[in-house]
Protein backbone atom coordinates (compact mmCIF):
# COMPACT_ATOMS: atom_id res chain seq x y z
CA UNK A 1 0.00 0.00 0.00
CA UNK A 2 1.53 3.60 -1.33
CA UNK A 3 1.60 5.87 1.57
CA UNK A 4 2.47 9.72 1.79
CA UNK A 5 4.90 11.51 3.63
CA UNK A 6 5.61 15.52 3.17
CA UNK A 7 9.09 17.09 4.85
CA UNK A 8 8.74 20.16 4.72
CA UNK A 9 10.96 23.17 5.52
CA UNK A 10 9.59 27.00 5.28
CA UNK A 11 10.15 29.97 7.75
CA UNK A 12 7.17 31.67 9.16
CA UNK A 13 6.66 35.20 8.59
CA UNK A 14 7.01 37.08 11.95
CA UNK A 15 5.11 40.72 13.15
CA UNK A 16 3.33 43.26 10.97
CA UNK A 17 4.65 41.31 7.93
CA UNK A 18 2.85 38.38 9.41
CA UNK A 19 -0.35 40.59 9.87
CA UNK A 20 -0.41 41.89 6.32
CA UNK A 21 -0.15 38.81 4.97
CA UNK A 22 -3.26 37.24 7.27
CA UNK A 23 -5.42 40.25 5.29
CA UNK A 24 -4.36 38.97 1.71
CA UNK A 25 -6.31 35.48 0.47
CA UNK A 26 -3.52 32.92 1.07
CA UNK A 27 -1.68 31.80 -1.87
CA UNK A 28 -0.41 28.45 -2.59
CA UNK A 29 1.05 26.28 -4.93
CA UNK A 30 1.48 23.17 -7.00
CA UNK A 31 4.55 21.85 -8.80
CA UNK A 32 4.36 18.57 -10.34
CA UNK A 33 7.74 15.64 -11.10
CA UNK A 34 6.48 12.84 -13.42
CA UNK A 35 8.30 10.17 -14.77
CA UNK A 36 7.76 6.59 -16.09
CA UNK A 37 7.60 3.70 -13.18
CA UNK A 38 10.21 0.89 -13.64
CA UNK A 39 8.80 -1.85 -15.54
CA UNK A 40 9.92 -4.90 -13.44
CA UNK A 41 11.41 -5.19 -9.96
CA UNK A 42 10.18 -5.41 -6.34
CA UNK A 43 7.97 -2.14 -4.82
CA UNK A 44 9.90 0.91 -4.50
CA UNK A 45 10.01 4.17 -2.41
CA UNK A 46 10.47 7.78 -4.19
CA UNK A 47 11.67 11.07 -2.10
CA UNK A 48 11.38 14.12 -4.88
CA UNK A 49 12.55 17.12 -3.24
CA UNK A 50 10.81 20.61 -4.56
CA UNK A 51 13.11 23.58 -3.90
CA UNK A 52 11.33 26.90 -5.11
CA UNK A 53 11.85 30.51 -4.82
CA UNK A 54 9.79 33.68 -6.34
CA UNK A 55 10.93 35.10 -9.33
CA UNK A 56 11.53 39.18 -9.38
CA UNK A 57 12.02 39.58 -5.62
CA UNK A 58 13.43 42.85 -4.57
CA UNK A 59 15.76 43.24 -2.02
CA UNK A 60 16.28 40.44 0.60
CA UNK A 61 14.27 37.68 0.15
CA UNK A 62 11.05 37.28 3.01
CA UNK A 63 9.71 34.09 4.30
CA UNK A 64 7.22 33.77 2.06
CA UNK A 65 9.24 33.94 -0.94
CA UNK A 66 10.99 30.55 -0.92
CA UNK A 67 10.25 26.83 0.17
CA UNK A 68 11.74 24.00 0.82
CA UNK A 69 9.49 20.62 0.45
CA UNK A 70 10.33 16.78 0.30
CA UNK A 71 7.87 14.55 -0.90
CA UNK A 72 8.24 11.24 0.13
CA UNK A 73 6.34 8.23 -1.08
CA UNK A 74 6.35 4.53 -0.22
CA UNK A 75 4.97 1.22 -1.91
CA UNK A 76 4.95 2.05 -5.54
CA UNK A 77 5.00 -0.94 -7.75
CA UNK A 78 6.32 -1.45 -11.14
CA UNK A 79 4.81 -1.61 -13.89
CA UNK A 80 2.26 1.32 -13.20
CA UNK A 81 2.75 3.99 -16.17
CA UNK A 82 3.19 7.37 -15.89
CA UNK A 83 3.91 8.53 -12.15
CA UNK A 84 2.77 11.93 -10.60
CA UNK A 85 4.21 13.29 -7.52
CA UNK A 86 2.83 16.90 -6.45
CA UNK A 87 3.93 19.52 -3.65
CA UNK A 88 1.40 22.09 -3.02
CA UNK A 89 3.30 24.38 -0.27
CA UNK A 90 0.72 26.86 0.85
CA UNK A 91 0.84 30.58 2.25
CA UNK A 92 3.27 31.74 0.12
CA UNK A 93 3.66 35.24 -2.00
CA UNK A 94 1.74 35.48 -4.47
CA UNK A 95 3.35 35.80 -8.08
CA UNK A 96 5.86 33.77 -10.41
CA UNK A 97 8.12 30.45 -8.96
CA UNK A 98 11.23 28.66 -10.40
CA UNK A 99 11.05 25.30 -8.63
CA UNK A 100 14.36 22.85 -8.52
CA UNK A 101 13.07 19.67 -8.41
CA UNK A 102 14.82 16.59 -8.03
CA UNK A 103 14.87 12.48 -7.02
CA UNK A 104 16.41 11.90 -3.49
CA UNK A 105 18.87 9.15 -3.83
CA UNK A 106 20.32 6.74 -1.13
CA UNK A 107 21.44 3.23 -1.46
CA UNK A 108 17.97 1.63 -1.64
CA UNK A 109 16.93 3.56 -4.36
CA UNK A 110 16.34 1.60 -7.47
CA UNK A 111 18.39 2.35 -10.26
CA UNK A 112 15.47 3.69 -12.81
CA UNK A 113 15.08 6.22 -10.13
CA UNK A 114 18.48 7.34 -9.26
CA UNK A 115 18.77 8.27 -13.08
CA UNK A 116 15.91 10.80 -13.24
CA UNK A 117 16.87 13.63 -14.02
CA UNK A 118 16.88 17.10 -12.05
CA UNK A 119 14.04 19.47 -13.67
CA UNK A 120 13.72 23.48 -13.14
CA UNK A 121 9.74 24.41 -13.62
CA UNK A 122 8.32 27.28 -13.91
CA UNK A 123 5.02 27.94 -12.73
CA UNK A 124 2.41 30.83 -11.13
CA UNK A 125 0.50 30.58 -7.64
CA UNK A 126 -3.27 30.57 -7.00
CA UNK A 127 -6.08 30.46 -3.98
CA UNK A 128 -4.21 27.81 -1.98
CA UNK A 129 -6.70 25.23 -2.13
CA UNK A 130 -7.18 25.56 -5.75
CA UNK A 131 -3.68 24.69 -6.29
CA UNK A 132 -3.87 21.40 -7.37
CA UNK A 133 -1.82 18.97 -9.49
CA UNK A 134 -2.72 16.84 -12.58
CA UNK A 135 -5.69 14.48 -12.73
CA UNK A 136 -7.51 16.58 -10.15
CA UNK A 137 -10.91 18.56 -10.90
CA UNK A 138 -12.34 20.12 -7.55
CA UNK A 139 -15.31 21.02 -9.11
CA UNK A 140 -16.50 17.35 -10.12
CA UNK A 141 -17.55 16.51 -6.21
CA UNK A 142 -19.98 19.18 -5.37
CA UNK A 143 -21.22 18.82 -8.78
CA UNK A 144 -21.82 15.24 -8.93
CA UNK A 145 -22.42 14.59 -4.97
CA UNK A 146 -25.40 17.65 -5.92
CA UNK A 147 -27.01 16.30 -8.93
CA UNK A 148 -27.01 12.74 -6.71
CA UNK A 149 -28.85 14.42 -4.12
CA UNK A 150 -31.59 15.78 -6.39
CA UNK A 151 -31.72 12.12 -8.18
CA UNK A 152 -32.24 10.86 -4.54
CA UNK A 153 -34.73 13.48 -3.53
CA UNK A 154 -36.14 13.02 -7.16
CA UNK A 155 -36.87 9.16 -6.62
CA UNK A 156 -38.01 9.31 -3.03
CA UNK A 157 -40.74 11.93 -4.55
CA UNK A 158 -42.00 8.94 -6.57
CA UNK A 159 -42.06 6.23 -3.99
CA UNK A 160 -42.98 8.07 -1.61
CA UNK A 161 -46.41 9.42 -3.46
CA UNK A 162 -46.83 6.18 -4.76
CA UNK A 163 -46.90 4.73 -1.21
CA UNK A 164 -49.66 7.64 -0.43
CA UNK A 165 -47.28 9.66 1.89
CA UNK A 166 -47.27 13.16 1.50
CA UNK A 167 -44.81 14.31 -0.96
CA UNK A 168 -44.65 18.17 0.16
CA UNK A 169 -43.59 16.96 3.99
CA UNK A 170 -41.36 14.46 3.06
CA UNK A 171 -39.71 16.88 0.20
CA UNK A 172 -38.96 19.30 3.37
CA UNK A 173 -38.12 16.64 5.88
CA UNK A 174 -35.41 15.52 2.99
CA UNK A 175 -33.65 19.01 2.60
CA UNK A 176 -33.51 19.49 6.52
CA UNK A 177 -32.14 15.62 6.25
CA UNK A 178 -30.09 16.31 3.37
CA UNK A 179 -28.62 19.79 5.00
CA UNK A 180 -27.64 18.22 8.93
CA UNK A 181 -26.42 15.17 7.19
CA UNK A 182 -23.60 17.09 5.27
CA UNK A 183 -23.26 18.38 8.74
CA UNK A 184 -22.69 14.99 10.33
CA UNK A 185 -20.31 14.62 7.11
CA UNK A 186 -18.15 17.10 8.00
CA UNK A 187 -18.18 16.42 11.57
CA UNK A 188 -17.37 12.59 11.12
CA UNK A 189 -14.93 13.58 8.72
CA UNK A 190 -12.73 15.63 11.62
CA UNK A 191 -13.28 13.24 14.60
CA UNK A 192 -12.03 10.59 12.23
CA UNK A 193 -9.07 12.83 11.23
CA UNK A 194 -8.17 14.55 14.13
CA UNK A 195 -8.81 17.64 13.16
CA UNK A 196 -9.48 20.96 14.60
CA UNK A 197 -13.02 22.54 14.36
CA UNK A 198 -11.94 25.21 12.75
CA UNK A 199 -11.07 23.20 9.81
CA UNK A 200 -14.84 22.71 9.36
CA UNK A 201 -14.94 24.20 5.77
CA UNK A 202 -11.95 23.02 4.32
CA UNK A 203 -12.69 19.27 5.59
CA UNK A 204 -13.78 16.84 3.69
CA UNK A 205 -16.46 14.74 4.48
CA UNK A 206 -17.53 11.14 4.84
CA UNK A 207 -20.70 9.42 3.70
CA UNK A 208 -21.10 7.19 6.75
CA UNK A 209 -21.28 10.25 9.19
CA UNK A 210 -24.01 11.62 6.42
CA UNK A 211 -26.17 8.86 6.04
CA UNK A 212 -26.07 8.23 9.78
CA UNK A 213 -27.42 12.01 10.62
CA UNK A 214 -29.56 12.23 7.62
CA UNK A 215 -31.19 8.89 8.25
CA UNK A 216 -31.47 9.64 11.48
CA UNK A 217 -33.34 13.20 11.15
CA UNK A 218 -35.05 11.75 8.39
CA UNK A 219 -37.06 9.02 10.96
CA UNK A 220 -37.27 11.31 13.79
CA UNK A 221 -38.92 13.76 11.94
CA UNK A 222 -41.34 11.35 10.15
CA UNK A 223 -42.42 10.12 13.95
CA UNK A 224 -42.93 13.41 14.97
CA UNK A 225 -44.96 14.95 12.24
CA UNK A 226 -47.01 11.93 11.91
CA UNK A 227 -45.35 9.88 8.89
CA UNK A 228 -45.02 6.40 8.32
CA UNK A 229 -41.57 5.96 9.53
CA UNK A 230 -41.06 2.60 7.79
CA UNK A 231 -42.86 3.18 5.10
CA UNK A 232 -40.78 6.31 4.17
CA UNK A 233 -37.82 4.93 4.74
CA UNK A 234 -38.22 2.01 2.26
CA UNK A 235 -39.46 4.96 -0.31
CA UNK A 236 -35.52 6.84 0.45
CA UNK A 237 -33.41 3.98 0.46
CA UNK A 238 -33.25 2.89 -3.67
CA UNK A 239 -32.81 6.75 -4.22
CA UNK A 240 -30.04 7.33 -1.89
CA UNK A 241 -28.80 4.45 -3.39
CA UNK A 242 -29.14 5.52 -7.18
CA UNK A 243 -27.91 9.15 -5.51
CA UNK A 244 -24.43 8.05 -4.00
CA UNK A 245 -24.12 5.75 -7.98
CA UNK A 246 -23.89 9.26 -9.09
CA UNK A 247 -22.04 11.13 -6.71
CA UNK A 248 -19.25 8.68 -6.18
CA UNK A 249 -17.35 9.14 -9.23
CA UNK A 250 -16.91 13.18 -8.08
CA UNK A 251 -14.33 11.38 -5.14
CA UNK A 252 -12.77 9.78 -8.20
CA UNK A 253 -12.23 13.11 -9.92
CA UNK A 254 -11.31 14.89 -7.09
CA UNK A 255 -8.62 12.64 -5.84
CA UNK A 256 -9.82 11.33 -1.94
CA UNK A 257 -11.14 7.89 -1.03
CA UNK A 258 -8.39 7.13 -3.40
CA UNK A 259 -7.53 3.37 -4.42
CA UNK A 260 -4.06 1.45 -4.08
CA UNK A 261 -1.65 1.87 -7.17
CA UNK A 262 -1.71 -1.22 -9.25
CA UNK A 263 -0.39 -2.35 -12.04
CA UNK A 264 -3.05 -4.12 -13.65
CA UNK A 265 -4.60 -3.39 -16.85
CA UNK A 266 -7.87 -3.13 -15.66
CA UNK A 267 -6.31 0.16 -13.24
CA UNK A 268 -7.40 3.48 -14.11
CA UNK A 269 -4.72 6.44 -13.43
CA UNK A 270 -5.89 8.79 -10.68
CA UNK A 271 -4.44 11.19 -8.37
CA UNK A 272 -4.87 11.49 -4.58
CA UNK A 273 -4.13 15.30 -4.77
CA UNK A 274 -0.42 14.50 -3.99
CA UNK A 275 0.59 11.10 -6.38
CA UNK A 276 -0.82 10.61 -9.44
CA UNK A 277 -0.25 6.95 -10.77
CA UNK A 278 -2.65 3.66 -11.84
CA UNK A 279 -4.62 2.94 -9.42
CA UNK A 280 -7.56 0.06 -8.36
CA UNK A 281 -10.54 2.55 -9.01
CA UNK A 282 -12.24 1.74 -5.93
CA UNK A 283 -14.73 4.62 -5.77
CA UNK A 284 -15.93 3.86 -9.16
CA UNK A 285 -16.27 0.03 -7.70
CA UNK A 286 -18.53 1.25 -4.98
CA UNK A 287 -20.82 3.52 -7.58
CA UNK A 288 -21.43 -0.31 -9.28
CA UNK A 289 -22.39 -1.34 -6.04
CA UNK A 290 -24.69 1.49 -4.89
CA UNK A 291 -26.21 1.36 -8.62
CA UNK A 292 -26.81 -2.58 -8.15
CA UNK A 293 -28.44 -2.21 -4.75
CA UNK A 294 -30.54 0.72 -5.30
CA UNK A 295 -31.94 -0.67 -8.85
CA UNK A 296 -33.04 -4.31 -6.75
CA UNK A 297 -34.45 -2.13 -3.61
CA UNK A 298 -36.35 -0.13 -6.47
CA UNK A 299 -37.72 -3.39 -7.99
CA UNK A 300 -38.64 -4.78 -4.56
CA UNK A 301 -40.27 -1.07 -3.61
CA UNK A 302 -42.30 -1.21 -6.60
CA UNK A 303 -43.48 -4.87 -7.34
CA UNK A 304 -43.16 -6.27 -3.59
CA UNK A 305 -45.44 -4.99 -0.59
CA UNK A 306 -43.69 -6.34 2.19
CA UNK A 307 -45.71 -6.83 4.90
CA UNK A 308 -42.70 -5.19 7.37
CA UNK A 309 -42.26 -1.44 6.61
CA UNK A 310 -38.94 -0.26 6.81
CA UNK A 311 -37.12 -3.88 5.82
CA UNK A 312 -36.23 -2.55 2.43
CA UNK A 313 -34.70 0.16 4.54
CA UNK A 314 -32.74 -2.13 6.72
CA UNK A 315 -31.61 -4.97 4.02
CA UNK A 316 -30.35 -1.89 1.95
CA UNK A 317 -28.02 -0.48 4.53
CA UNK A 318 -26.69 -3.99 5.33
CA UNK A 319 -26.00 -5.10 2.37
CA UNK A 320 -24.25 -1.42 1.48
CA UNK A 321 -22.30 -1.49 4.48
CA UNK A 322 -21.13 -5.14 3.96
CA UNK A 323 -19.81 -4.17 0.11
CA UNK A 324 -18.34 -1.15 2.01
CA UNK A 325 -16.49 -3.57 4.15
CA UNK A 326 -15.63 -5.72 1.13
CA UNK A 327 -13.86 -2.81 -0.87
CA UNK A 328 -11.80 -1.13 2.40
CA UNK A 329 -8.68 -3.27 1.44
CA UNK A 330 -8.79 -2.25 -1.92
CA UNK A 331 -8.05 1.80 -0.73
CA UNK A 332 -5.29 3.73 0.58
CA UNK A 333 -6.84 4.02 3.97
CA UNK A 334 -7.71 0.76 4.18
CA UNK A 335 -9.26 -0.30 7.99
CA UNK A 336 -8.26 -2.89 10.19
CA UNK A 337 -8.92 -6.20 9.38
CA UNK A 338 -10.87 -6.92 12.57
CA UNK A 339 -12.99 -4.20 12.45
CA UNK A 340 -13.89 -4.62 9.10
CA UNK A 341 -14.66 -8.70 10.05
CA UNK A 342 -16.95 -8.05 12.65
CA UNK A 343 -18.65 -5.28 10.80
CA UNK A 344 -19.44 -7.76 8.07
CA UNK A 345 -20.41 -10.40 10.45
CA UNK A 346 -23.19 -8.01 11.84
CA UNK A 347 -24.37 -7.00 8.20
CA UNK A 348 -24.62 -10.07 7.14
CA UNK A 349 -27.03 -10.74 10.17
CA UNK A 350 -28.84 -7.84 10.02
CA UNK A 351 -29.24 -8.46 5.79
CA UNK A 352 -30.41 -12.21 7.08
CA UNK A 353 -33.04 -11.34 9.19
CA UNK A 354 -34.03 -8.80 7.32
CA UNK A 355 -34.72 -11.03 4.43
CA UNK A 356 -36.34 -13.74 6.27
CA UNK A 357 -38.73 -11.86 8.23
CA UNK A 358 -40.12 -10.00 5.43
CA UNK A 359 -40.68 -14.00 3.94
CA UNK A 360 -41.88 -15.28 6.95
CA UNK A 361 -44.60 -12.59 8.06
Amino acid sequence: MATLRVDETQPAASGCMASAAAELPPQGLAVTYSFDAPESGEPYAVAIRFTGSRVGVDGKPGAGDRFDQVVRVDGLHPGTGRVTVTARPQGVTGGEWKVLAAPVVDAATPEAIKELPRRVIGTTTSYGHLSQGPGVRLSAWPILVSLGAVVAVALQAVLAARAGIAVGAVLVLSLLACLLGFVGGKVWYLVLHRRHPREFLRAGACIQGFLLVAFGVLAGGALVSGLPVGALLDATAPGAMLGMAVGRPGCFLTGCCTGRPTASRWGLWSSNRSVGVRRVPVQLIEAGVALVIGAVAFVIVLAVRLPVPGAVFVGVLAAYTFCRQLLFPLRVDSHTRTGRVAAMAICAAVLSASVGVSLLS
